[in-house]
């Protein structure tokens, strides 16, 4: 079930919100919550609800042990087993495919069958979070949860289930246990759900259109150096408002129901390096590496060498996380090499540099083509994406054959609100974050991408959203 359609919007949310606000004591509120999150959940995929109870159950039950547990190699042989676990099952839905297709070039015969695996919605999302449960238990950062039910709430609570943000479980702990509900939270939390319905429906579909037709066309090598452009750059602003707009809309229905997530999105695009791009794109992610994979690596304490090779290997594993093709570990290397290249050189002469915009226009380059190597996912296509893009050629295909002016118009909307006019026009960006006053314009903006939303959404049946896949 998507966030960003008439089912939800009209019969879910108002259910469960309205039941919500009739149960008495936060007991009976999370026990509501924990059954709306399974049936959110088993809209889409049935069968797989198991799988995320499976996950629960199991990460539960490591959770307690190593909380017993006084002795370290115990607890380290225990934290090893549920990670291998954990990994293992999102592996072998995931992953295994793509292993069982290396082998077999690698053997020259097919060795390993692939086989007919459907991969589980927002997977790799709910398995981060229930491994940071245990690793924060295995630190002694937390304490042992005992109620299994409130764990579960934590693992599948429906509003960042699918995409985020990724939600670490110290965060939240206290928030199972008590919090407020309130008229000020309460309209916040649909204003930036509003906002994020808006960015998703107007915006990110509109450009998805384009590029998708472009990039997924059987006649892709006849789309010309412009056209190919034209449908990159479509893709990096439909990536943003597709993936910021749902996670705007995951902060607006937690604050509904009382809970507190943090910003997954600061204008990346306004970024002048690409260590700043990755502080303000899917921060939910990067912190998450940060705290469970780039510290326990070592960080920064072993020596530059290896701290260059932690940070390669962080952006390598990255590229993996979102899925899996050569593509996806293309991109992760290429964000590595970047990220290496600003620590050890390239970052100094950014920040010495009195030009801005050159560092701003530095940043822009590498991301757009970054989200091509995302985007195309066979090399040979990245390849012949890429020899286009720089050397000319392509075929007959033109801008004006797949962009009419509706696009271009919502194309430079895109460009202006991804954060040029924030940064501009600092007031507007203090009250679209506002979570104490809402206004009247508030309230009319609301009810007007509220109703020109479900206008598209009754008359448009092109509805995607990029990170369901991962």
């Amino acid at each position: 079930m998507l966030f960003s359609s008439l089912v939800f919007c009209w019969y879910f949310l108002p259910a469960v919100f309205l039941l919500y606000c009739c149960i008495p004591g936060l007991r009976g509120k999370n026990l509501l919550l924990l059954a709306a999150s399974l049936f959110f959940y088993a809209w889409g995929e049935p069968k797989y609800v198991v799988l995320m109870v499976i996950s629960i159950g199991l990460n539960f039950l490591f959770g307690v042990l190593i909380g017993r547990e006084k002795g370290r190699g115990m607890k380290k042989a225990l934290m090893g087993a549920c990670i291998v676990l954990n990994l293992g099952i999102l592996g072998y839905y995931k992953y295994f495919n793509f292993f069982a297709e290396l082998v077999n070039g690698a053997a020259g015969h097919e060795a390993l069958a692939a086989r007919d695996i459907a991969l589980p919605i927002g997977i790799s999302f709910y398995s981060f979070q229930a491994l940071s449960y245990v690793a924060d238990v295995y630190r002694g950062k937390i304490r042992v949860q005992r109620n299994p039910l409130d764990l579960a709430l934590y693992i599948s609570f429906f509003p960042q289930l699918i995409a985020g943000p990724i939600v670490k479980y110290h965060e939240i702990d206290t928030q199972l246990k008590d919090r407020t509900m309130s008229a000020d939270k309460i309209a916040y939390g649909i204003k930036r759900f509003s906002y994020g319905l808006g960015k998703k429906v107007i915006l990110a579909n509109t450009f998805a259109a384009v590029a998708d037709e472009v990039f997924t066309s059987p006649n892709r090598e006849m789309a010309s150096r412009g056209l190919i452009w034209c449908a990159v750059l479509l893709y990096t602003l439909q990536i943003y408002y597709d993936f910021s707009g749902y996670s705007d809309m995951a902060i607006g229905l937690g604050k509904m129901f009382g809970f507190d997530f943090m910003e997954n999105f600061n204008y990346p695009y306004m970024s002048q390096s690409i260590r700043e791009f990755w502080h303000r794109w899917h921060i939910s992610l990067s912190t998450w590496f940060k705290e469970y994979l780039y510290i326990p690596l070592g960080g920064n304490r072993k020596g530059k060498v290896r701290t260059y090779v932690n940070l390669f290997l962080v952006f390598l594993v990255t590229g993996l996380w979102h899925g899996a093709g050569a593509n996806f570990i293309l991109w992760g290397a290429y964000y590595g090499v970047f990220i290496v290249a600003e620590r050890v050189f390239l970052g100094e002469i950014l920040d010495r540099n009195r030009f801005k915009l050159l560092n701003h226009m530095y940043t822009m380059f590498v991301v757009i083509v970054g989200w091509m190597l995302f985007r195309v996912e066979e090399l040979p296509a990245i390849s012949e994406v890429f020899r286009v893009m720089f050397r000319g050629g392509g075929g007959c295909y033109t801008v004006p054959m797949f962009v009419d002016n509706r696009v271009f118009f919502w194309a430079f909307v895109g460009v202006l609100f991804c954060g040029p006019i924030q940064a501009l026009c600092s007031p507007l960006k203090r009250r679209l974050y506002d979570e104490e006053r809402i206004s009247w314009l508030d309230v009319a903006v609301m009810a007007f991408l509220l109703m020109a939303c479900t206008m598209l959404l009754v008359n448009n049946t092109y509805n995607p959203f990029i990170y369901f896949r991962f």
